[in-house]
């Protein structure tokens, strides 16, 4: 088995593109997302491609039944992975008072839980291998509060400072923990957020998920603590450490108010 990797939300956007990056760099892969038709498809190219073993599993990690059954599945299957992919995760353009509390606590739940106890039930057995990559995908949100997007902008923020914390208690082991942070990227993220009037979502200059997939890879080998994809990008994510909260929010409001 060719150092397999897991990776959740497979089924499109940066993770689809990560599967195929990561294929062609001869990783077996384990995707698990919620539709099935794509995985089966994304399968059936990689495999052939590449020559490599891809498995499937149709899932809703909001769920911590289907966690540890996705997890006891790849232990069945004797899958030790050498690289746990943390992607999926969505985004809701919406005052947080008149917000729907179903969608936020789905993301909640997705974006932060899911993400933690998948972390934790993958990662003493690659402290135990000596050996492993954590990759969580989190995004430049993650350096300000943001109005209409509050619970989404508060779950990066969570898998930022998360994810900094394991790299710290992983010095020495063999295993690294990395967080991506893309920003606005052409993918479904903004059709399923309700954001597609936004116009910094939906510039015609955005960069593709390829792109960022293929960023996040060298970054997660590198065992980089914090990825952030695109000069701009960086750029910006270093002017956040000088204007107060205050002011962070009302740029990021201005950006994104709902048309």
């Amino acid at each position: 088995m060719a150092k397999p990797i897991v990776i959740t939300g497979a089924s499109s956007g940066i993770g689809y593109e990560l599967a195929k990056v990561c294929a062609s760099h001869h990783h077996d892969l384990v995707l698990i997302a919620r539709r099935e038709e794509p995985l089966l498809e994304l399968k059936a190219e990689l495999e052939a491609a590449h020559g490599i073993l891809v498995w499937t599993y149709r899932g809703d990690l909001t769920d911590p039944n289907t966690r540890q059954q996705f997890f006891d599945w790849t232990q069945f299957k004797g899958v030790a992975p050498y690289a746990l992919v943390n992607n999926a995760g969505f985004g809701d353009l919406t005052t947080f008072a008149e917000s729907d509390w179903e969608k936020q606590n789905a993301m909640l739940q997705l974006n932060i839980v899911a993400l933690t106890h998948l972390s934790r039930l993958y990662l003493p057995g690659m402290v135990a291998r000596g050996q492993g990559r954590i990759l969580n995908v989190a995004s430049t949100a993650a350096f300000l509060p943001g109005p209409y997007m509050a619970v989404y902008y508060a779950s990066k923020a969570y898998v930022l400072s998360l994810t900094h914390a394991i790299a710290t208690e992983l010095e020495g082991t063999g295993v690294t923990a990395t967080t991506l942070c893309p920003g606005p990227t052409k993918s479904e993220f903004q059709e399923r957020a309700e954001a597609t009037d936004v116009k910094v979502l939906n510039s015609k200059n955005l960069p593709t998920s390829a792109d960022v997939a293929a960023y996040a890879y060298e970054a997660m080998e590198k065992g980089q603590r914090t990825a952030v994809h695109g000069t701009t990008n960086k750029v910006l994510s270093l002017a956040t450490r000088l204007l107060p909260r205050k002011n962070l929010a009302e740029v990021a409001k201005g950006l994104q108010k709902p048309a």
